[in-house]
């Protein structure tokens, strides 16, 4: 039955249109799963079948999430991974993640979806790298359709060893026939190019240091015969700058470049580490990249150059990366960090800082460009109706209300009180609805606990 919404009198609606309206007292209405109308406070809105009064709340695009690992909430905190850096990171966590199963891949993705949602994110990239014990990556869009969240599901992969000059353990590498035959698999089965698609799939070969040249090219051919997108992961810390000049002769970007993974239809995890050269290159390719600050700072990586990269065309997006590197999946928090890490690195600098607003607009337009989106990361007519409510009564707000919309980012980050995707409503009052968070937990604690004592659970 088609159904309408109508939210109505918001605080401030913020709609990232491309007048960046932002209105006291608006409204908006869903048909279904579009945005039909955007509506200011002296319109009288239309009727609806739902409507929804949104005094006190900050209404705005959901953000948009372009980086994560999601299997990873399995391994937060892990206390020999605490306290080092990417490389040692990693050959800590390896032998850990080899003993994932298809339970655990679809459990910790319900829980990385259930904090992002409950963080403001309403559309979200995986990147799933490793396959062991029969994972797929079916089970982590399984878990997607039941959690009611927009999904990018990037089919990863590793296929260099130890044995042969890579980092990851053989036993979590695949056999590049078998990686390319399933990439072809999954987006036979599963990719919708279609405008408001719920899933789409990616192409996603893990990083340099795990991946050959050939997996490199051979997958950007495969996305560029389908119409799909490419992902990985690349120039995120020092150790990574030297594997490529040591293996390949060549900086990232150059090896980017060799590889055929620049251009509109590419996106890069990280980028703390290219250089100037190298931002010149994806500017001119409008190839993107996936900003992850927390993660950044977490592993000890350094400061990507946004507001750089910004000023020579390169979309920019957020991702809040694996909830082992970071320890979250709060897309708010994100952008909050992103904030604030571009305030030390370009401090002195005679051009403003970057602001709330800019934060804002990385992680809800930006975003959608870097996914290759056109019907999400704005509130417009004909956009997806993915839309986002925070309640700005409580305490953590008293005193800010004289700009909600930098609030939402100089305070301390909420959880929304409300959460609407295609056209669906997923959280209400706080609560996510299509999930019970503390059964979620329980189970998803259970098997934690199995994964990191390496037993089996009856």
């Amino acid at each position: 039955m088609p159904h309408s919404i109508l939210l109505k009198n918001a605080l401030m609606l913020v709609t990232m249109d491309t007048q960046r309206r932002e209105i006291a007292g608006g409204w908006v209405l869903i048909q279904d799963q579009q945005i039909v109308r955007v509506g200011m406070a002296d319109e009288v809105p239309p009727t609806a079948d739902e409507v929804m009064d949104m005094s006190g709340h900050v209404v705005m695009p959901g953000m948009v999430n372009t980086h994560h690992h999601m299997y990873q909430t399995l391994t937060r905190a892990v206390p020999e991974a605490q306290d080092v850096s990417l490389f040692g990171w990693l050959r800590t966590l390896y032998p850990i993640w080899a003993r994932l199963t298809p339970d655990m891949i679809r459990v910790s993705t319900c829980t990385a979806m259930a904090e992002l949602i409950l963080s403001g994110c309403t559309t979200s990239s995986d990147h799933l790298y490793l396959f062991p014990n029969g994972s797929r990556l079916d089970d982590q869009i399984e878990a997607a359709t039941t959690m009611g969240m927009r999904f990018h599901a990037a089919r990863g992969a590793m296929s260099v060893g130890e044995s042969k000059g890579g980092l990851p353990p053989d036993s979590l590498v695949e056999d590049e026939k078998t990686i390319l035959h399933d990439m072809q698999r999954v987006v036979e089965t599963y990719h919708d190019p279609s405008r408001l698609a719920m899933r789409r799939i990616v192409l996603a070969p893990c990083s340099p240091f795990s991946v050959s040249r050939d997996l490199m090219r051979e997958s950007a051919a495969l996305a560029r015969a389908t119409g799909t997108r490419l992902h990985t992961h690349l120039a995120e810390n020092a150790s990574d700058i030297e594997y490529s000049r040591a293996t390949f002769g060549m900086t990232p970007a150059e090896y980017a470049e060799d590889t055929g993974w620049l251009g509109p239809d590419v996106w890069h995890a990280h980028c703390v580490r290219l250089d100037h050269a190298g931002i010149e290159r994806f500017g001119r390719s409008g190839t993107g990249v996936a900003h992850c600050p927390c993660s950044n700072m977490r592993l000890g990586s350094g400061i990507a150059p946004v507001r750089h990269m910004m000023a020579h065309g390169v979309p920019i997006g957020l991702g809040v990366d694996g909830s082992a590197s970071n320890d979250s999946s709060h897309m708010l928090t994100e952008a909050r960090q992103a904030m604030l890490v571009s305030r030390l690195r370009d401090n002195g600098d005679d051009t403003p800082m970057m602001g709330a607003r800019t934060v804002l607009e990385l992680a809800t337009r930006g975003g959608a460009t870097v996914l290759g989106r056109d019907d999400i990361g704005h509130l417009s007519p004909g956009m997806a109706a993915d839309l986002v409510a925070f309640d700005m009564r409580g305490i953590e707000y008293a005193g800010a209300l004289v700009d909600p919309v930098a609030a939402l980012v100089f305070c301390t980050p909420r959880n929304v009180a409300l959460s609407i995707i295609n056209g669906q409503v997923v959280v209400r009052d706080g609560h996510l609805l299509t999930y019970d968070t503390g059964m979620l937990a329980e189970r998803h604690n259970r098997l934690a606990h199995a994964l990191l004592n390496n037993e089996t659970l009856a």
